[in-house]
C-alpha cells in the first residue's frame, strides 16, 4: 500500500479514522451548504422516488439500459447539469457535470438489473440516490467552488463499465468518488470489503460423429465439460476459505444423435484481493486444459469481463457519510470486531483503487431475502426503498459537502490526485 493511501485512511484496517469536526470559518459555511444541500434534496425527492420506480418496473440488463440511462439523463438535464449521452463511447453511460473548481466529487449511478429477476440488486436505488446526491451537492457547487459530476455507470453485474471508463479517463479529473449500495443494513464501516473476481469463458472444440453408427470417429466436447468440472470439484477441497469456483455450461451439444463438437462454459474465480487471482485463476484453467488432454480436444479460453478488484473504502470520506447518516436520523449498527468480507464483486473496487471513494451499504429497513433474490426485488421497489433512496442521497451530499468545506481536507484529496 502506498504512502497516499495510508495518509487518506484508505486502508481497511483503518476503522477509526473519522471525520473531525470543524469549529471554524469552514464550519459555519458548512452548515449553510447543507441546509442548501438537504433543501435541494426534499424538492427534488418526488421526482428521485418516481426515477428508482419507474427502473424498479422496467429492468434493463447489462449495456442494454437504454430507457435507465434516459430517464437519468433528462432528470439531470431537468436538475441544470451539462449531460454528456453516450460518453466514453459506451452508449448507456452518461456523465452530468456541474459546476468548477479545484476540486471534483463524482457519485456514480447504477443502473442495470438481473436477468429474470430484475432490480434484485437494488440498482434502482442507488441510481436515485446518486442522482439525488448529486442534485444536492449542486446546490453548494457554487458557493463553496467545487464542481459536482454525476457518472452514469453501466454493466456492473457483467460487463464492468466503471472498469471500461477507469480506462478511458473518467475519474481523470475526480478527486474523490462515491455511491451507496443497497442491502439489509446500512454499513459504513470502512472495513468492509468485496472480493475480487475474474470471469471466463472456455471452449472446447472436439470432431462430431453419428453418436449411433460411428461414434468412434468423434471426439466429444461435452465429455470434456464433464471431466473438468469433476476436476475443478476436487481442486476445491484444496483451495483457503473464502475462495470461490463457480460455473455452468452454456452450450453442450445440439442433439442426442450427434457426438458434440463444441462445449461452451462460463466460469469464474474469486479470491479476497486481488493480487490473488491470477494464482487461483492458473490453478483452474489446468483443470480445463487437463479436461482437453484426456478427451483429445481443443480448448481455448476468453475474458468475459474486466476483472473487478476488491473494495479499499477511504475512511475520512466513510466517516463523513456515516455523519451524514446520523444526521437523517438512521441508527448505524455497531460495527463487528473483525471487519466484514462480502463475498459478491464489484467493479467499484477498481475505482478505490485509482483514486479514494467509498461504497458503503445503505439499509432498505425491514427487507426479507438477500440480494440477487427474487424476495429482495419485490422490497428495492417498496417504501422502505425510497428511504433507502433519499437517506443515501442526503448521506453523500452530506459527506462531499464536508469535504469541500474544510480547507486542510480539501487540500490534502487535490495533492493526492496531483501527485
Amino acid at each position: 500500500m502506498s504512502s497516499a493511501q495510508e495518509s487518506t485512511g484508505r486502508n481497511p484496517g483503518a476503522a477509526g479514522h473519522r471525520a473531525e469536526p470543524d469549529t471554524g470559518a469552514g464550519a459555519v459555511a458548512g452548515a449553510v451548504a447543507r441546509a442548501r444541500a438537504e433543501s435541494r434534496v426534499g424538492e427534488f425527492a418526488g421526482r428521485l422516488l418516481e426515477l428508482s420506480r419507474s427502473l424498479h418496473a422496467d429492468p434493463e440488463v447489462s449495456f442494454d439500459e437504454h430507457r435507465a440511462a434516459g430517464r437519468l439523463a433528462a432528470l439531470m438535464e431537468g436538475a441544470g447539469f451539462d449531460v454528456t449521452r453516450g460518453a466514453y463511447g459506451l452508449e448507456t453511460a452518461l456523465s452530468a457535470s456541474y459546476g468548477s473548481g479545484d476540486l471534483t466529487v463524482a457519485v456514480c449511478a447504477e443502473y442495470d438489473a438481473l436477468p429474470g429477476i430484475g432490480h434484485a440488486c437494488g440498482h434502482n436505488v442507488i441510481c436515485a440516490a446518486g442522482a439525488g446526491a448529486a442534485i444536492g451537492l449542486a446546490a453548494a457547487a457554487d458557493e463553496l467552488g467545487f464542481r459536482v459530476l454525476l457518472l452514469g455507470t453501466p454493466a456492473e453485474e457483467e460487463g464492468g463499465g466503471k472498469v471500461l471508463m477507469l480506462e478511458r479517463g473518467a475519474f481523470d479529473d475526480v478527486t474523490v468518488a462515491m455511491m451507496a449500495h443497497p442491502g439489509k443494513h446500512d454499513d459504513t464501516d470502512p472495513r468492509s470489503s468485496t472480493t475480487a473476481v475474474s470471469r471466463f469463458e472456455v471452449t472446447f472444440t472436439g470432431r462430431a460423429a453419428h453418436a449411433g453408427l460411428s461414434p468412434h470417429l468423434g471426439v466429444n466436447a461435452a465429455d470434456a465439460t464433464v471431466v473438468a468440472q469433476v476436476a475443478v470439484g476436487q481442486l476445491r477441497q484444496q483451495i483457503q476459505d473464502g475462495r470461490r469456483v463457480a460455473g455452468f455450461v452454456r452450450h453442450g451439444g445440439e442433439r442426442s444423435n450427434i457426438v458434440p463438437e463444441r462445449a461452451v462454459l462460463e466460469f469464474e474465480v474469486r479470491t479476497p484481493t486481488g493480487e490473488e487471482l491470477a494464482e487461483l485463476k492458473e490453478r483452474v484453467l489446468d483443470c480445463f486444459r487437463g479436461a482437453a488432454v484426456a478427451t483429445g480436444c481443443e480448448v481455448s479460453f476468453r475474458p468475459t469481463q474486466p476483472d473487478y478488484l476488491d473494495l479499499r473504502n477511504d475512511a475520512w470520506l466513510m466517516g463523513a457519510y456515516e455523519d451524514g447518516l446520523r444526521a437523517v436520523g438512521r441508527e448505524i449498527p455497531a460495527r463487528p470486531a473483525e471487519p466484514r468480507r462480502l463475498g459478491a464483486s464489484t467493479d467499484m473496487g477498481n475505482v478505490t483503487q485509482a483514486l479514494p471513494a467509498i461504497h458503503p451499504g445503505i439499509g432498505i429497513l425491514g427487507a426479507q431475502g438477500s440480494p440477487h433474490t427474487r424476495e429482495f426485488a419485490d422490497w428495492t421497489g417498496t417504501a422502505a426503498a425510497d428511504d433507502a433512496v433519499l437517506a443515501a442521497a442526503r448521506a453523500m451530499a452530506h459527506a462531499g459537502v464536508a469535504l469541500a468545506a474544510d480547507p486542510e481536507r480539501r487540500a490534502h484529496y487535490r495533492a493526492l490526485r496531483s501527485g
